[in-house]
């Protein structure tokens, strides 16, 4: 049986224009995202099978192909949930929508929502090849983070938390923006839906810093009773 599964998207295909058109969403996540699930799918069967037979020759090639397969399930499923009609998304968090946690966070992190902008779109706009700009919860410091993420898994935190996710592959835009990927990201904020982000963002600071974990103090001896 598939360990992972395409997730259905949560508005039809046409909600996001004239940001994204409909053509891009049916075919973005219905052959690419589609194609990164069945990848991680395949991968984990192939593993299966080199454990059985004990044949590591290709371990080193599917080790990668499933971190590549997973992540890209992993962020794309967090790219659809991230965005909404352009009548109900866009603008900043603000604490009068109730996303007040958010916006402090991003103020404390980045110094103010323009500087934090301003930082997640280059990241995403200025992405060598492939990749995503990145929001991220980062659990050791307690901060948000922008990360600039190549194909779907490298120069990555570990640990840290996606919460916004803009996708800067050029199956994302090309059939609209052609090669004006600058142009796409800057359009992508106004399909920004903050109370999903902000969602997340609480849920990443209710699991808290469970990566460093620090040893359990020893007992103190039990003295045997004069």
């Amino acid at each position: 049986m598939p360990v992972y599964t395409l997730p259905e998207l949560p508005y039809d295909y046409s909600a996001l224009a004239p940001v994204i058109s409909p053509e891009i969403v049916e075919l973005h996540h219905d052959k690419h995202h589609a194609a990164y699930v069945k990848g991680a799918n395949d991968t984990l069967e192939q593993l299966a099978e080199a454990r059985d037979k004990e044949q590591w020759a290709s371990l080193n090639a599917l080790e990668k192909n499933l971190a590549f397969h997973l992540s890209g399930h992993i962020l794309h499923s967090i790219y659809w949930q991230n965005m909404t009609g352009p009548k109900d998304g866009g603008g900043e968090p603000l604490a009068a929508d109730g996303v007040g946690g958010l916006a402090d966070a991003i103020a404390e992190s980045f110094g103010s929502f323009a500087g934090f902008k301003a930082q997640l779109t280059k990241a995403a706009a200025t992405t060598q090849g492939s990749g995503w700009g990145v929001l991220a919860y980062e659990p050791v410091s307690g901060r948000l983070v922008v990360e600039q993420v190549y194909d779907h898994q490298g120069n990555v935190g570990q640990g840290a938390t996606p919460l916004l996710v803009f996708d800067a592959w050029e199956h994302a835009f090309y059939l609209q923006y052609r090669n004006q990927k600058a142009d796409f990201i800057d359009a992508m904020w106004a399909v920004v839906d903050w109370q999903d982000v902000a969602r997340r963002h609480t849920a990443a600071r209710e699991r808290g810093d469970s990566l460093l974990l620090a040893p359990r103090a020893a007992e103190p001896p039990v003295r045997p009773a004069s």
